[in-house]
């Protein structure tokens, strides 16, 4: 059980008692939080230990939920912008009271529908949970044991820089893919699966678009395999195409494309025609229909 209520995360609490808005849930050291009645499960008992994101409702007052945001307290998250205001935004993050984002907070001014990346932090003035778009500073760096070398993460694409593009990393480590380790597309606000490629000694993190020891041909196979399967088995595509046609419907260079299809025709998966290439029938995923 969690010794204090901790605004923002997810407290283990216990069920004190009823009441007619809903349970009365106590931290270790005493202090209570609502859960209101349209969270409470037929379940739940008094007694009993539960999991809840406390934060803060319309009116001020802390109370508990069983749904969780699309970010926690210091979590970085791709949110929808519903509302604006002469003060803010608010933005719509997965809980009935959307975060709002203060003006001072925002990169440009919000407009409605907007998507934008921001980070859930604590407001020490007004003591609630806000947004803010200025968070590069604020991800976290990286310990030695938090994450593993090639482990699998996932990304938040947010910047584009003369080194590469700047990721958050599993929604609150501050990480990298550098412009020489890119074989494919990317964009701004794009989630991914990356590969941890090193720590460094700032916490600072590495990343790559496949794991360490695959090599760029096998990616490149792969990926031709993944459309031709999405493409009932043909792409208009063969050794004579355009360069920027392949970089187009690919992400893959002339060189990289060539060198793929080489490897799938000596492996039989796939044959090339004068007005593209086929996936042969027995690899194919699912069933083409003529």
């Amino acid at each position: 059980m969690n010794a204090y209520l901790e605004l923002g995360t997810v407290n283990r609490l216990k069920i004190a008692r009823e009441t007619d808005y809903g349970l009365v849930l106590a931290s270790t050291e005493a202090k209570e939080v609502l859960l209101p009645k349209r969270y409470i499960l037929p379940s739940m008992k008094i007694g009993d230990t539960i999991d809840v994101f406390v934060y803060t409702d319309s009116e001020d007052r802390i109370v508990a939920t069983t749904q969780q945001p699309e970010a926690m307290l210091g979590e970085v998250a791709l949110m929808e912008v519903v509302d604006v205001t002469s003060h803010g935004a608010y933005l719509h993050w997965g809980l009935p009271k959307d975060l709002f984002v203060p003006k001072m907070f925002q990169r440009m001014p919000m407009r409605k529908g907007d998507r934008r990346i921001v980070r859930v932090a604590y407001d020490e003035k007004t003591h609630r949970l806000v947004g803010t778009e200025i968070f590069d500073r604020q991800l976290k760096r990286a310990g030695r044991n938090d994450l593993k070398r090639n482990q699998a993460v996932e990304i938040l694409v947010y910047a584009k820089t003369d080194l590469g593009y700047k990721a958050v990393v599993e929604k609150r480590y501050d990480g990298l893919v550098f412009h020489s380790d890119i074989f494919e597309p990317m964009k701004i606000k794009e989630t991914k699966t990356a590969y941890i490629k090193q720590i460094r000694d700032d916490g600072k993190i590495d990343l790559l678009l496949r794991p360490i020891g695959k090599k760029s041909d096998d990616i490149a196979a792969d990926k031709i395999v993944a459309f031709l399967d999405n493409q009932r088995g043909m792409m208009p595509l063969n050794y004579k195409s355009d360069p920027e046609r392949i970089k187009a419907l690919l992400g893959l260079s002339r060189k990289n494309f060539k060198r793929a299809l080489t490897k799938l025709l000596e492996q039989g998966k796939i044959e090339v025609k004068e007005n593209g290439t086929y996936l042969k029938a027995k690899q194919r995923k699912r069933e083409v229909k003529p």
